[in-house]
């Protein structure tokens, strides 16, 4: 998102020196500067005053968001106006947040506030016809990677249907969707501020009702009294409802201790004063402390590998050469160290249906959310038929294989280990060898067309064996797969 939004002012400054846009590319540079300096002294202060970890990525996100949407300014007024929005939308996430989970989308509500206490409004010049080539192309790639095509979608279809008065003609509905897209901030406001992860809610249903409700706020027809909807605006009252169903826990954790699960491979175990609600399976973002950043930044998504029903939070963490920053500050916790845990979220949870026959297929430290569930269902004496395929390098890669027995011995739930490399496996250990095929599926499930396949491990090995359950002539909407941003 940061290098995207950089890339995008910088298309921007280009342009203005070349007279493609109508503005000083000088004052386009020291708005930037304005809101930049602004929002980190901002954030300075507040992070000091509340006594809390500083996230420097968010206030660099937030600042260039407010860069592209409002000035380029070039008098003294409109330099005060960008000092006096950027310390709003900074100090909305800390004056306006609950249990340190901020309310509302910070560029945006600083927009709303600057317009009804000095009567300030954004240029949006980030709508100009000349960039939105740039932001159709970056926010097609911001979406995918946050996995937010659903609440784009809704958003954009209900605002073509709404703002085209319901019309069946398609060439009324063409003429809206071409000046929308040619003309109008709509694609930035609905693949960047739309999409911010912290105030969106956290599954599919709730997402396309959050998309949809924000786009039918701004609709002609809607307003009160004589108050119209805008983007922004709009933006904001839909921030309400992503906050009133969503998780609001937001934790500051210190590590209790590392627990050596395998090779390379670490639980990091946190204590927790009172449960956290969340259902096996889920995840959290998590926060290191102030770092030198990688180009992925501070924060990171790794799924809960503890079960609902235990004490503490665990993660399970692989390590392997040449590791990221984030991977180097990790392994570097010591006991006490803190770190910040939040945005629960994720839908690949245990079906509803105790009776549905399942199916795990976990690659590496994708057997995470297996270990949540797994112990769950263990410690609750919860039957399901379940049948778990663990893929591995080597024996000592596997985790987690005193929870897999018990489950074993007390549910039925079996586990049958595939190892690529099975030389330095005790004597004795059952395993299949190589790589998981469908010749090993059919060989240890007999009624897979009958069972829901749940997938979690790196990209390439869930797009790989969602191929190899195609050719099984498994349905679509009996596969179901984890959120997995990477290893790094």
């Amino acid at each position: 998102m940061l290098y995207c939004l950089s890339f995008l002012w910088a298309i921007g400054l280009i342009f203005s020196f070349f007279g493609i846009m109508p503005f000083d590319p000088l004052n386009l540079i020291f708005s930037l500067f304005l809101i930049l300096i602004f929002s980190l002294l901002i954030n300075r202060i507040f992070s000091w005053l509340f006594k809390t970890h500083s996230n420097v990525e968010s206030t660099y996100i937030t600042a260039l968001i407010l860069a592209l949407i409002i000035g380029p300014e070039k008098s003294l007024n409109g330099f005060l106006f960008l000092i006096f929005v950027s310390a709003i939308a900074i100090a909305s996430k800390y004056l306006l947040a609950i249990n340190k989970k901020h309310i509302f989308n910070p560029a945006a509500f600083a927009v709303v506030v600057s317009a009804y206490v000095v009567n300030y409004y954004p240029s949006w010049w980030i709508g100009d016809k000349h960039m939105i080539i740039f932001v159709l192309l970056l926010g097609i790639l911001i979406v995918i990677k946050l996995q937010r095509t659903d609440l784009v979608l809704s958003f954009l279809i209900v605002f073509i249907i709404t703002s085209s008065g319901f019309t069946t003609s398609w060439q009324q509905i063409f003429s809206l969707v071409k000046d929308s897209l040619s003309y109008s901030p709509i694609l930035f406001f609905a693949f960047i501020m739309l999409t911010e992860p912290a105030t969106t809610p956290p599954t599919r249903k709730l997402r396309i009702i959050y998309g949809s409700l924000v786009a039918l706020l701004i609709a002609p027809f809607v307003h009160i009294s004589s108050v119209y909807f805008v983007f922004e605006s709009a933006l904001v009252l839909g921030n309400v409802f992503s906050y009133l169903v969503s998780p609001k826990e937001k934790l500051i954790l210190k590590l209790k201790e590392k627990i050596k699960i395998a090779q390379n491979t670490y639980d990091f175990v946190f204590p927790i004063r009172q449960k956290l609600k969340f259902q096996p399976g889920q995840y959290m973002e998590w926060t290191l402390p102030a770092q030198k950043n990688d180009s992925r930044g501070q924060r990171r998504y790794f799924t809960i590998a503890s079960s609902p029903t235990e004490q503490e939070i665990k993660i399970g963490v692989k390590f392997y050469e040449n590791p990221s920053s984030f991977k180097k500050a990790l392994q570097s916790l010591n006991k006490g160290d803190e770190v910040v845990a939040g945005q629960l979220a994720g839908e690949f949870t245990l079906p509803n249906d105790k009776n549905k026959k399942l199916v795990f297929v976990a690659g590496g430290i994708g057997v995470t959310p297996f270990r949540s569930m797994v112990k769950y269902l263990t410690d609750n004496n919860e039957k399901r038929d379940i049948i778990i395929f663990y893929a591995a390098k080597t024996y000592g890669d596997i985790a987690y294989k005193e929870i897999f027995e018990e489950a074993q011995n007390k549910l039925g739930i079996k586990t049958v280990y595939v190892l690529s490399d099975a030389k330095g496996a005790p004597k004795g250990f059952n395993c299949e060898t190589g790589f998981l095929t469908k010749e090993i599926i059919f060989k240890n499930v007999k009624d897979f067309q009958e069972r829901k396949f749940y997938i979690s491990g790196p990209k390439s090995m869930i797009d790989s064996f969602k191929i190899t359950l195609k050719e099984m002539k498994v349905r679509k909407n009996n596969i179901k797969t984890d959120f997995f941003p990477g290893y790094a």
